[in-house]
């Protein structure tokens, strides 16, 4: 008896030290040192209107519709697309009839409501979804390819809105990780902020 309580007194100590470092005081520094250093995306990476409210994040897609905004890619997110709680692809693999199906509609439905031509090539982000449903970002090629109708809709001159498409890109990690994209929340709050008259 002895010798098993001799063993069972320090696991249970040990076990309780450890409980309180690693359930504890490990993730009170780990969050002080986030919420000192990187308080911003700490919280979230949040966007704020000029009113102070919160209005979705620089991480996460959401939709936008209508000429006067960007679009954003689609997304298999949840039911309607761009639920961050149901993060995740279609699981539609390349020789899915269905996902073929898919990408032809929508092709055909941005040439559209981008008036462009039968023929003009569409940027592979305008059509497909990412892998989490919610990427906030899509391609330069794509935004450009949809300056022409926003800028038109709010009557500002394209090469306002395109000068605004530089702005709000953000370039591949050290110049060589990923690629290029441009976060369509930020994009859209910068033509808000924009007047009329384009200035």
């Amino acid at each position: 008896m002895k010798s098993a309580l001799s063993q069972i007194r320090p696991a249970i100590v040990s076990t309780l030290v450890f409980a309180v470092i690693c359930c504890g005081l490990y993730p009170l520094a780990v969050t002080g040192i986030a919420r000192t250093a990187f308080a911003k995306q700490a919280d979230g990476s949040l966007i704020t209107d000029k009113h102070g409210t919160v209005i979705g994040s620089s991480l996460l897609g959401q939709n936008f519709c209508g000429d006067r905004y960007f679009h954003p890619r689609p997304s298999a997110a949840g039911a309607n697309g761009y639920d961050a709680a149901s993060s995740g692809g279609s699981n539609l693999g390349p020789t899915s009839r269905k996902l073929a199906d898919q990408i032809k509609e929508r092709v055909a439905a941005y040439r559209s409501i981008n008036g462009l031509a039968e023929n003009q090539p569409v940027p592979a982000d305008a059509v497909t979804a990412s892998g989490s449903g919610l990427d906030p970002h899509i391609s330069p090629a794509n935004a450009m390819l949809q300056a022409s109708r926003v800028a038109k809709a709010r009557g500002l001159a394209l090469p306002t809105v395109e000068s605004l498409i530089v702005r709000n890109t953000d370039k591949a990690a050290f110049g060589l990780i990923g690629e290029d994209g441009v976060n369509v929340l930020k994009l859209n709050l910068a033509l808000d902020s924009l007047s009329t008259d384009g200035r």
